[in-house]
């Protein structure tokens, strides 16, 4: 039997956080949504992966029942507590009583699957998860108009008020997957991973610099009805503001020490 080849992450590809203490079975998680080519970050404790979803950016979530500290139940309570956007949450265990499940989704779990997972049916609930939280498969190839914009990911091509504005590769993949996201903080680490397909831990301004180029290019400012905001220590946020209203207050930042 030929073994199945993990599929290369596109740009834009979805990124998603799995919480599962086995490592046996965190292999194969990572193995089954590597090769739809979305991008899968594991985490083997509850706290780890609480820590990095208040922090970050993910399109999804797996949680697994059982694991050591926080449990994924402690977890799901925290995250829907915290995170004020929706995030889908898919729960895994062994657990079959029907309590068990009636439970974990009055928590908030979005889908519940019951292990042994099988693979086929894993990726289906994935796939049906992702699409509430951005586009996939076929809606990913629908061109996205808000405003006076309209993106052709096909055609790869962005026309503002029916003109054409030239990008370079790495500006329209991020300008079609802030489009996609309007009103949604994502995270440098976030745009670095689906976009660049780079870690966080590498020192860059890449994402700065493509941000600063866009607002640019695109007038994404107050004045033309839109806000590309940059917010500290996290991410950058593509906001539509409302004809007549005022600017938006920037960003909180951390007080200057004076000398």
């Amino acid at each position: 039997m030929v073994p199945e080849r993990s599929a290369k992450p596109a740009a834009g590809a979805p990124r998603i956080a799995a919480l599962e203490d086995d490592p046996s079975q965190a292999k194969l998680l990572q193995h089954w949504i590597a090769s739809q080519g979305w991008i899968c970050r594991h985490f083997d404790r509850g706290q780890d992966i609480l820590r990095a979803l208040l922090k970050d950016t993910y399109d999804l979530v797996i949680l697994d029942w059982r694991v050591p500290d926080l449990s994924g139940e402690e977890v799901l309570r925290a995250l829907r507590k915290s995170v004020q956007e929706p995030l889908p949450v898919l729960f895994t265990t062994g657990r079959d009583r029907e309590e068990d499940i009636v439970h974990a989704l009055k928590a908030g779990a979005d889908d519940y699957l019951i292990k042994p997972l099988r693979r086929m049916e894993f990726l289906a609930r994935v796939e049906a998860l992702l699409r509430r939280s951005r586009a996939l498969g076929r809606d990913a190839e629908v061109p996205i108009e808000v405003g006076e914009f309209r993106i052709d990911p096909l055609g790869r091509t962005l026309h503002k008020s029916g003109h054409g504005i030239e990008l370079t590769q790495k500006e329209f993949e991020m300008a079609m997957l802030l489009f996609r996201s309007v009103g949604r903080l994502l995270s440098r680490s976030y745009l670095l991973d689906t976009v660049w397909g780079i870690s966080a831990e590498v020192s860059t301004r890449t994402v700065d610099t493509h941000a600063s180029q866009l607002r640019s290019k695109l007038g994404l400012y107050p004045e033309s009805g839109w806000r590309l905001s940059a917010v500290y220590q996290h991410g950058y946020r593509l906001e539509k503001m409302g004809a007549g209203l005022p600017a938006a207050e920037p960003p909180a930042r951390a007080p200057r020490k004076r000398s």
